[in-house]
């Protein structure tokens, strides 16, 4: 399978797990709106999120692919077939322990997590009650990584990109049959969580029996390998931990900011991960196992051949993403949210946030398409390093800009954050010799720039013609106008785009024809 096949399945499948987690949070925004419960849920739900890409996401694509991947390569599938089966012992072993001492500790860690709850009566207590019942979810999902893993180093995209959907409409199916059952919407939604998780893990289970591997717990066993592993992890998870560390301060400082603010932060940042999943995490995922096994055979000049269609390609999407979500994010937030609980005010100060977090996004996407060129170099080092500088500058912006800015200031710090990590990834990877643009790159990239300037100024001048229009009220009559606005927006955007785009030369049908062949050298 060729890079850009491969991203095109994962991309898809994450398309459609972000259509149906905004068909989610359309009704988590009308059954729970913005306030105590709503940032009660969102907390409990990111907890375990936040140790999931600490043990698992990030660490475990960074240090268990290339390994899985370099030893499919040059031993065989039966000794890396073993080495997943022990991989996957030790690490639900050391999961079930985690959770356990954390169930115990819950009282102290949601004080810590979200020490601002406490002035709003009854609210640190409903959070504490509903992490406890999502945090199994943490094992579940962190399981599901791993066999994410092994799916994706043998060329199986589809099973492991399709998971999130099935999170989405567990969410979907709890909120909707539950809530009548439960004291609150919320803790229909924490149920949902982590029977989410069992039917995740059961589904990637079956894909890797259906791909001819057979992973299951065996007796725990330190080998040579799963030590390496071991050891490879810790900095990943080190540096996964600064970012967490990152997010767990927005969330501090975003509860002390004012009722409503956390709220006002997830919103924003779900509608800013359709691109960032789309295009970032789907690079990302397509790229590790693939510069990790053209490393291991000699073939550098594939492997920067991806790396360099992997930055062109992530810049042709993300730059438009970014001028899209910065100069319509209002009609976005008020299409896709505005109803229920969710008014008026909740829509501006979310929209707000939207336009701020947007900045990074194409920092985000480079980030996930640069950090591949150092794990399938098993250095999972120096990404810690430029982690650790780019959390400095988070929190440093953070206390400095909410002062002035609220929590829009929170959002831009992380925006600026990102853009410091990427530059860092792409200097340090450019002096070892293992980053240089090609030709075609070099050419591509300014013009990418220039369409999607042109884009902007189309899209500006359209909203300013349309906007007057935007409904503010409830009903469906509203809600059909806000949205028919934004398709008008947005089809104005992809319009200008793609015309900018093919006359400017910054890309053509042949080039995403050329992109869905295989090349010879891969």
């Amino acid at each position: 399978m060729s890079l850009f096949r491969a991203v095109a399945t994962v991309g898809g499948f994450t398309l459609l797990s972000r259509f149906t987690g905004f068909a989610r949070d359309i009704l988590i925004a009308g059954f729970l709106g913005a306030g105590t419960v709503a940032d009660a849920f969102f907390v409990a739900f990111k907890f375990p999120n936040l140790f999931r890409r600490l043990f698992a996401e990030g660490a475990m694509a960074a240090a268990f692919v290339p390994l899985y991947s370099t030893t499919l390569e040059q031993e065989g599938e039966a000794e890396a077939h073993s080495f997943a089966r022990r991989a996957f012992t030790v690490l639900g072993l050391v999961l079930a322990l985690f959770v356990g001492v954390m169930e115990l500790a819950m009282p102290l860690a949601i004080y810590v997590f979200a020490p601002g709850f406490e002035a709003v009566p009854g609210k640190l207590e409903l959070a504490e009650e509903l992490t406890r019942i999502t945090f199994p979810y943490l094992l579940l999902v962190s399981l599901c990584a791993l066999l994410s893993g092994v799916l994706n180093s043998l060329g199986r995209f589809a099973a492991a990109a399709a998971t999130p959907v099935l999170l989405n409409l567990c969410m979907m199916a709890g909120i909707v049959g539950l809530t009548a059952f439960t004291e609150t919407p919320g803790h229909a939604l924490a149920i949902s969580v982590t029977v989410a998780g069992a039917v995740q893990l059961a589904w990637l289970w079956v894909a890797c029996r259906k791909a001819g591997v057979r992973i299951f717990f065996v007796r725990p066993t330190i080998t040579p390998r799963i030590k390496l592993l071991v050891k490879r992890i810790l900095p990943v998870a080190f540096g996964a931990g600064l970012y967490q560390i990152s997010l767990l301060i927005d969330t501090i400082l975003a509860s002390l900011v004012s009722d409503g603010a956390v709220s006002y932060l997830y919103y924003a940042d779900r509608v800013n991960q359709l691109p960032l999943g789309v295009v970032g995490v789907a690079m990302g995922t397509a790229l590790l196992p693939l510069l990790s096994r053209q490393i291991a055979a000699g073939s550098l000049e594939a492997a920067s051949y991806n790396q360099n269609r992997g930055i062109e390609v992530s810049l042709l999407l993300a730059l438009p993403a970014m001028t899209g979500l910065i100069v319509i994010a209002e009609p976005i937030v008020v299409a896709l949210f505005q109803r229920g609980a969710f008014g008026i005010v909740e829509a501006e100060a979310t929209a707000a946030a939207l336009a701020a977090f947007a900045v990074g996004m194409p920092a985000y996407i480079l980030v996930k398409v640069l950090t591949p060129g150092f794990f399938a170099r098993h250095d999972t080092k120096t990404p810690v390093w430029c982690a650790g500088a780019a959390m400095v500058v988070n929190v440093v912006l953070n206390l400095i800009l909410m002062q002035v800015m609220g929590h829009v200031g929170i959002a831009l710090a992380t925006g600026i954050a990102a853009w410091v990590n990427a530059v860092a990834l792409a200097v340090i990877l450019a002096r070892r010799d293992h980053l240089r643009l090609d030709a075609r790159a070099r050419s591509r990239l300014p013009r990418i720039v220039v369409a999607s300037a042109v884009m902007g100024g189309a899209l500006y001048a359209a909203r300013t013609w349309l906007l007057p229009g935007l409904p503010t009220g409830g009903g469906w009559i509203g809600e059909l106008g806000a949205v028919g606005i934004l398709v008008t927006l947005l089809l104005i955007g992809a319009g200008t785009y793609a015309a900018a785009a093919f006359a400017l030369r910054a890309t053509s049908v042949a080039d995403f024809k050329a992109m869905l062949r295989p090349r010879r050298a891969t």
